[in-house]
């Protein structure tokens, strides 16, 4: 069974003007999104700035979202590393604190081979019972990619490897994945512009960007494919084009805590090495979200 279907927000992690994490307005973010139908929320990924966050605040950072959560909706938990020691780590605590699934993203800097990859995979399911998601994302750890054969090897040979967070852009190798896979690799895009591509071809869904600030309309553009009006779906993808744009004109999660902001979600500032926002690269922002009918 996929630990969930549909739209998964890749939350933000907002902090305070000084740089803490600001519990009260992820609070807020946290009961917007259920609020408003998301199918299952993804703490601490590369949308919420984890690789800035200590391991403490990480999983503290993931504790709070499964105590405010509280089993409404799954809870999935980015716990990844290059170094797989501290993947087991903050892996095996985050099962500790209730989470119901894991997102492992590939690891960076080493440029590991597929055998290493596998390994590094394996070892860190045999350390934890809960399901775990691979996170595919090679524009992030220096061009290192999960060749679709690995993805299936090891969806079929460990038992709580259970699919793929697919943000590779590839369109022909996720067909191939899919191909190779049958009903053994639940695979969700990595990419708000490709969401219906990948319903197409048997996704289960988006762990994505834009349902931090359209939650609802994330949300329908799955269940309006998975209901079979595949047209209507694929308007709502289209019409949402522009927005995802913007959303992405400079390094995720820049653009989208500033959208929040816009909001008055107060997701706050970022961490660096990130920095604000361009101001014409804002404006482009605020345009496409008023366009969008979200401001």
């Amino acid at each position: 069974m996929s630990i969930f279907k549909g739209a998964g927000t890749a939350i933000v992690t907002p902090f305070h003007a000084d740089g803490s994490v600001n519990y009260e307005a992820f609070a807020e973010q946290i009961e917007y999104q259920i609020k408003n139908n998301v199918d299952a929320i993804i703490v601490c990924g590369t949308t919420g700035e984890a690789s800035t966050l200590s391991h403490e605040e990480h999983l503290e950072v993931i504790r709070f979202c499964v105590e405010k959560v509280n089993k409404r909706i799954p809870v999935v938990a980015g716990t990844g590393s290059n170094c797989t020691e501290t993947a087991i780590y903050l892996s095996k605590e985050a099962e500790k604190l209730g989470v119901d699934g894991l997102l492992i993203v590939t690891p960076y800097y080493n440029k590991c081979t597929q055998k290493g990859l596998a390994e590094h995979f394996t070892i860190i399911a045999e350390s934890v019972n809960v399901p775990i998601i691979l996170y595919n994302i090679p524009g992030r750890t220096g061009g290192v990619l999960i060749q679709p054969e690995t993805v299936v090897k090891l969806c079929r040979e460990v038992p709580n490897i259970v699919g793929v967070k697919d943000a590779t852009g590839n369109i022909s190798m996720v067909a191939k994945l899919m191909a190779l896979a049958g009903d053994d690799v639940d695979v969700y895009s990595g990419n708000d512009d490709q969401i219906v591509p990948l319903l197409s071809l048997g996704g289960k869904g988006v762990i994505s960007v834009l349902s931090n600030v359209a939650p609802q309309q994330t949300h329908d553009i799955c269940e309006k494919y998975f209901n079979g009006d595949v047209e209507g779906s694929r308007k709502m993808q289209l019409e949402a084009l522009d927005l995802i744009s913007a959303l992405f004109c400079e390094v995720n999660p820049i653009p989208v805590k500033k959208a929040l902001n816009f909001m008055g979600m107060n997701a706050g500032t970022l961490r660096r090495p990130l920095t604000e926002m361009e101001e014409q690269n804002a404006k482009v922002l605020e345009n496409a979200m008023k366009e969008y009918g979200i401001l």
